[in-house]
């Protein structure tokens, strides 16, 4: 008659993974049998901590009989559980040593989405693993040579930035994007992604680092081209002349609206600084050649 206890199929697995005077060698596969029994078990009746360990067990069996992809697996359903426990620090890294598995088994697609789910777990509570998980997960995408999946992650990650206040790192994964965007001739992307982080930019009131923003991407041809370009162009020369009304009609315009909802939000609330002294300086920096040739 079969056990249906879930911590009699535990005992009973352990006891053929240890060695003894009788027992010369770990008998690995039954073992592992009944630790993903009993996982299931547990996690029907609601005992997450037991099933979690119970699939932490199977994810050791299946790597001890040689198949890392059913150890990846296993792994996933004890970060899953990990996270529904508010165990922060083992969803990071039940997450990580599933992805670590599945490239093992040369599989850089799934690899990634185990990041990118750790990293969707730890959004609230960890926020700083949280998009450590997300470039790690674009990293794996890019060197697979599929940019183009990265999108989303390096969109993710800069939410995280902007919620942590870090708006230069926010900025540049909008410029990682652009670059990835580059490499896989995705147009659209890559000009939405740099008016983004000049937006940023600007708000975060660094008006010297937005100019040398848009005057970098404008190397880019496709870039120089575009209405983003035009847009962004039309919002610094606001900047520049101090003018709010024309900061304020700019960021209403239909070219900000499709950028990332993100991004939107903080447009919106240009101008956040003092850009009457950014028409000071511009003036004075007008001004100082014509005194210079002032012969008079």
């Amino acid at each position: 008659m079969p056990i249906s206890d879930p911590d009699k199929l535990i005992s009973k697995a352990d006891k053929l993974t240890k060695l003894s005077l009788t027992r010369w060698s770990a008998d690995w596969r039954n073992a592992t049998l009944l630790y993903e029994e009993a996982a299931n078990l547990f996690r029907v009746a609601k005992k997450n901590e037991k099933a979690k360990e119970a699939f932490e067990k199977a994810s050791k069996g299946q790597e001890m009989l040689s198949s890392p992809w059913d150890a990846a697996k296993h792994m996933e359903s004890a970060a899953a559980l990990a996270k529904e426990l508010g165990y922060w620090n083992e969803v990071t890294d039940f997450y990580r040593r599933a992805s670590e598995l599945y490239m093992e088994c040369g599989r850089p697609q799934p690899a990634s989405d185990a990041l990118a789910k750790g990293a969707s777990a730890l959004e609230d509570a960890m926020p700083e693993a949280a998009v450590q998980l997300y470039n790690d997960a674009s990293a794996i995408l890019e060197e697979d040579g599929k940019e183009q999946m990265a999108f989303d992650l390096y969109r993710a990650a800069t939410s995280v930035y902007i919620k942590l206040e870090k708006y230069s790192d926010a900025a540049s994964s909008l410029l990682q994007l652009g670059l990835a965007a580059d490499k896989c001739n995705a147009t659209n992307s890559q000009c939405k992604a740099y008016l983004g982080a000049i937006i940023i930019y600007l708000y975060a009131h660094d008006f010297k680092q937005a100019e040398k923003c848009y005057n970098d991407c404008s190397q880019v041809d496709a870039f120089l081209r575009s209405d983003q370009n035009r847009c962004a162009s039309k919002l610094l020369s606001a900047y520049t002349e101090g003018d709010i009304e024309e900061i304020k009609r700019v960021v209403q315009s239909s070219t900000v609206s499709n950028l990332d909802h993100v991004v939107i939000k903080l447009a919106r609330k240009l101008p956040t600084g003092d850009v009457s002294a950014l028409k000071t300086d511009a003036g004075k920096e007008e001004e100082e050649p014509l005194d210079e040739n002032d012969l008079t």
